[in-house]
Formats: C-alpha cells, sequence, structure tokens
C-alpha cells in the first residue's frame, strides 16, 4: 500500500514539475543549443545558411575589435562590481545605525534601482550635455578648472567610466538590500564582546561584520558578475560607442555588415566564460 501511494506522489510531482521544465527547455535550453548550431554557419539576411565549421571562431580570434571589447568588458566589470559591493555595504552599515528619518532615508536609497532605465538615462546625458549640462557648468562655469567643455559621452574613453558610475549608482541598492538583511540577524553580542576585548570601529568592522557578511559578499559579487556580463541595456542606451562584449555582439548581429553566425560565436564563447568563471568562484571563493 506505501509503495503504490509512495509511486503516486512521484508522478503527481513529475506532472507538477513538468510544465516548468517545458518552459525552462523551450526559453533557455533551446536558445542556447540554436545558438551553438548558427555559430558554424554563415547566415544570410535572407535566412540562407552556409556551413563554415569554425570559420566563424578563427575570425573572431583575429578580429582587434573582439579583444577590445574583451579589453572594455574586463574594465567595466570590475569597476561596477566593485564600485556596487563597496558602495551597498558602506550604505547598509549606515542604514543599520539609529537615526532620525531612518525609513525614508532606507526607501529613497532604492530609487535609483526602481525607477526607469530610459528615463534615468536621459537624466545622465543631460547632466553629462556638452553644451548645457550641469557637469560641464560645473567644472567650467562655477569652478573654473578648465575652460574647456568635454563631451564625456561622446568619448569612448571616457563614456566607459560614465557608464561604470552610472551602473553602480543605478544598481547598488540591490546589494545595499542583501548586506542590510544580514546585518539585521548579526546578535549585537558580538559586538558587545569585541567592545569588550578592546576593539574600536574598524576592528568591529573587520572581526566581526566582515566574517558575518562572507557568503553575502560573495553571492553579491557572483550575481554582479553574472549580470554585468551580459549586461546591454544600460550600456547602449546611454553610451552606444562603448563597446562591452554584448555591444559589440549585438554590432555583429544586426549593424553594418550582418554577420549573425560571428555573433553566435561571440555568445557561445562568452557562455563558456562565464560557466567556467561561476563555477571557479563557487568551488574556489563559495567552497560549496
Amino acid at each position: 500500500m506505501s509503495s503504490i501511494l509512495v509511486k503516486n506522489e512521484a508522478r503527481l510531482g513529475l506532472k507538477l514539475v513538468a510544465p516548468a521544465v517545458g518552459i525552462i527547455g523551450l526559453l533557455v535550453i533551446y536558445p542556447i543549443l540554436f545558438n551553438v548550431y548558427l555559430s558554424f554557419f554563415d547566415v544570410q539576411l535572407n535566412g540562407s545558411k552556409t556551413f563554415v565549421g569554425l570559420d566563424n571562431y578563427t575570425d573572431l580570434l583575429g578580429n582587434p575589435r573582439y579583444y577590445h571589447s574583451i579589453g572594455v568588458s574586463v574594465i567595466y566589470l570590475i569597476g561596477t562590481v566593485v564600485g556596487t559591493t563597496v558602495l551597498g555595504l558602506a550604505a547598509s552599515i549606515l542604514m543599520n545605525q539609529e537615526f532620525r528619518f531612518r525609513n525614508l532615508a532606507r526607501g529613497l536609497i532604492l530609487l535609483p534601482y526602481f525607477a526607469p532605465v530610459i528615463s534615468v538615462v536621459f537624466g545622465w546625458q543631460f547632466i553629462f550635455d556638452p553644451v548645457n549640462g550641469i557637469y560641464n557648468h560645473v567644472v567650467v562655469d562655477v569652478l573654473h578648472l578648465t575652460d574647456t567643455r568635454e563631451n564625456l559621452i561622446g568619448n569612448p574613453d571616457s563614456a566607459l567610466f560614465v557608464v561604470i558610475l552610472f551602473d553602480i549608482w543605478k544598481h547598488f541598492p540591490i546589494a545595499y538590500l542583501l548586506f542590510l538583511a544580514k546585518l539585521k540577524s548579526v546578535p549585537k553580542d558580538l559586538y558587545e564582546a569585541a567592545a569588550i576585548d578592546g576593539q574600536n570601529a574598524w576592528g568591529r568592522f573587520w572581526h566581526v561584520t566582515l566574517p558575518e557578511l562572507r557568503f553575502v559578499i560573495a553571492t553579491v559579487v557572483l550575481l554582479r558578475i553574472i549580470w554585468n556580463l551580459n549586461r546591454f541595456e544600460d550600456v547602449y542606451l546611454l553610451a552606444p560607442n562603448v563597446e562591452t562584449l554584448p555591444i559589440f555582439t549585438y554590432y555583429q548581429a544586426f549593424a553594418g555588415i550582418v554577420d549573425q553566425g560571428g555573433a553566435a560565436a561571440i555568445s557561445v564563447i562568452q557562455l563558456l566564460v562565464l560557466v567556467g568563471l561561476i563555477w571557479l568562484y563557487v568551488r574556489k571563493v563559495l567552497k560549496w
């Protein structure tokens, strides 16, 4: 009787899980496999395909723009991951203290994350506008640091750092929320014991706060690496001249001389690198 009940429960479980598995297969696994398939073909605009083997990969490895986009992506990744983690950690420690209007401040910190990307991008473009922007007005007209108005977004080198600042400002609230949630669960006895041992504020942060937040910090860093290695809309809307890997892939697939097979090869390599980084990070850092 019990074995029949177990089998019925197993069948019910399979029926409940089957739709989710089907959706995942349709929306995730199939596009990945189809992308791998396309990477071995020369795809024309009319949809016709010619098998070219590994030519897309060899052409890609000989393309200087590809290596330039890798360098840009590495700078973007390091700047945004470190920036959002540090700023989110600092904000969470501050918001964990008691002060007047703390609840209001906690809510205001979340505004950048929930604000529509398209609206805040226009705001940032206005800030750095070379003619009427606030940045040039302050630097040139108020502080008189220079006589030249800079088009920071128009220059790919300076635009990269504008994009990094934008990403940090836009996405640090999610790191802040994760850190704050963990800080609320840290026993106050630990801080009191550290204070009795003669630890100052820095010592309590180093010996109590950081060890308690170690896994949360690792999780935030891992999530930010995954998200920002694939980040497209923020960068493209604010500064399309900053060629990170997703932007470069888009230009290969849909702009200029269309090369969807080459773009598919880029995405396959990027996927393999991302999976490798996640595996290495989980095994060596998180030690799961």
